[in-house]
């Protein structure tokens, strides 16, 4: 008979005793709360968008003549959706967001990956100050560095295309210092033994280093997707006018239109937020289980 194993840090025979018990209840109890408090906003937002301009302002009118809000809508019914998803277009900027998500994933993983085998394998001369100017940039908002940027986008001609979102993901300091944490725990004996094989540097990083990076590329690719994907003020000074146009940059010049309404607007900012949940939902237990490994070392 296969003895069970539990991982977990409450062991069953701890819940024997009633202090344990009851610290894990409470504890239990938290988390529901939180997760219910952090699902709210979300399911609040798709309900309302069944619902009408009037029902959503007014309420519904019951027996005594008065209107109430409620929090279900009356209908189901999704024509209001397929309005709005008509009136936007969203299939074109839908592929155009995946297209800015598809290469700043790429560009995020190689660029921030190779930087970082360098600094911690590698380690050329002045490898130090480089990694302290990386770590300097952590301290500076990024926010200040957006006009210095985009003026070098325009001198490079790369204004209307998608090349300065997916160059900005390759140069992150929050990607190179988790890849470089992560490459400074690999065991040295594995690497030694693949340089004797005759793997040089880029052979030693593409077949062995990345294959065993999973954990850490996929943490990286879950913040490079959710990064790219509601990135607004780039996406807009760089493709607003064109057809290139992603979907939060999409969801504010709608927004500033005149022929939308409230329910509109709700109904848009729906679609704008449910492929990252979709994508959490189909690939949670890779996620959590490589989240988890990444922050194991040894």
């Amino acid at each position: 008979m296969k003895k069970a194993v539990y991982a977990g840090a409450v062991r069953p025979y701890d819940l024997r005793s009633p202090r344990v018990k009851a610290g894990y209840t409470l504890m239990t109890m938290l988390c529901v709360f939180a997760v219910l408090l952090a699902l709210m906003p979300v399911v609040w937002v798709i309900l309302s968008g069944f619902k009408d301009l009037k029902e959503f302002n007014r309420g519904v009118k019951a027996a005594d003549n008065h209107y109430y809000l409620q929090f279900l809508p009356v209908s189901f019914s999704p024509d209001g959706y397929l309005d709005t998803w008509n009136q936007m277009k969203y299939v074109r900027y839908y592929l155009n967001s995946l297209a800015v998500v598809l290469g700043s994933v790429i560009c995020a993983v190689l660029f921030n990956g190779l930087l970082a085998y360098g600094l911690s394998r590698l380690k050329p001369r002045g490898w130090k100050v480089v990694y302290a100017l990386i770590m300097g940039t952590l301290m500076v908002p990024a926010t200040t560095s957006i006009v210095p940027l985009f003026i070098n986008i325009t001198r490079l001609g790369f204004g209307g295309s998608f090349v300065p979102l997916w160059l900005s993901a390759g140069a992150s300091a929050f990607y190179v210092v988790l890849f470089k944490n992560f490459y400074d725990a690999m065991p040295n004996s594995l690497l030694e033994a693949a340089r004797l094989d005759g793997c040089d540097d880029w052979r030693l990083f593409f077949k062995i280093v990345l294959p065993l990076s999973m954990p850490i590329n996929i943490v990286i690719v879950i913040y490079a997707v959710n990064a790219a994907w509601s990135d607004f003020l780039l996406p807009y000074l760089v493709l607003s006018g064109t057809r290139l146009e992603t979907v939060m940059v999409r969801l504010f010049t709608y927004r500033t239109s005149d022929r939308v309404n409230n329910m509109d607007i709700i109904r848009a900012i729906v679609f704008s937020i449910l492929p990252p949940i979709l994508l959490f939902i189909a690939f949670q237990r890779q996620i959590t289980q490589n989240v988890v490994s990444a922050g194991i070392k040894g």
